[in-house]
């Protein structure tokens, strides 16, 4: 599994050419991006809604969600430029230039450049190799862009404690984690303290039959309480 300094590494037209983004990205190329659109349907994601991709990467997922929903309504950012362009292949190699997928490079998750807001969001793989500081600001940009009624959802490799110092192996998928290291563990506990200071609730989803391992969570805006703006 490639490390968060890794993944900065930018690909060759050569490399994508030879289709190297799709092992980059972890591989599983296919089975994994089925399984994010098919669990998304499965939680009330519909053509009509707008969906953001946090750390789409080469579209792994895109290419599944730009497909099902309506035109321009797929939006994906990462940090690794040469990923997105590489994406942005996949979709011409797909034949999904009419859908209009929105397209961005951000190293600080920038979601306003899109414009608009989100029913939906989505971050698989991305969680499990930030420290927490960076998981914050990522939910921050995320509270600022959900619409009302809105679920982010994001994997994660679970610790089963808070304060969990030592290494995890995840099974299936035998992906060893640190609580120091990319790839990180956290507690539940300690994803909901990261929400809540981002000003989010939290909901433990749990198994999504991710073949590494990695759990679910959904993220979402707390509910107002009458009388209170």
């Amino acid at each position: 599994m490639k490390g968060i300094n890794d993944y900065w590494q930018q690909l060759s037209g050569d490399d994508i050419a030879a289709g190297k983004h799709r092992e980059f990205v972890g591989g599983m190329w296919d089975d994994i991006g089925r399984l994010q659109l098919e669990f998304l349907k499965q939680q009330g994601l519909r053509p009509g809604h707008r969906l953001v991709d946090v750390g789409c990467g080469a579209l792994r997922g895109g290419i599944h969600f730009a497909a099902y929903l309506d035109r321009g309504n797929y939006f994906g950012l990462d940090v690794n430029a040469s990923l997105v362009e590489a994406g942005r292949q996949e979709l011409a190699q797909a034949g999904l230039q009419a859908k209009a997928a929105h397209l961005a490079v951000s190293d600080r998750f920038e979601l306003g450049c899109f414009g608009t807001d989100f029913d939906f969001g989505i971050a698989v793989s991305l969680f499990t190799h930030l420290p927490r500081n960076y998981i914050g600001r990522c939910l921050v940009e995320v509270r600022r862009t959900l619409a009302p009624g809105g679920r982010f959802y994001a994997t994660f490799f679970e610790a089963p404690t808070s304060g969990c110092l030592e290494p995890i192996v995840h099974e299936p998928g035998g992906i060893t984690t640190l609580p120091d290291a990319d790839p990180f563990h956290y507690a539940v506990d300690d994803m909901k303290a990261i929400a809540g200071l981002a000003g989010l609730s939290l909901q433990y989803v749990g198994d999504w039959e991710h073949p590494r391992s990695q759990r679910m969570l959904c993220f979402y805006l707390p509910e107002r309480k009458e009388g209170v703006s």
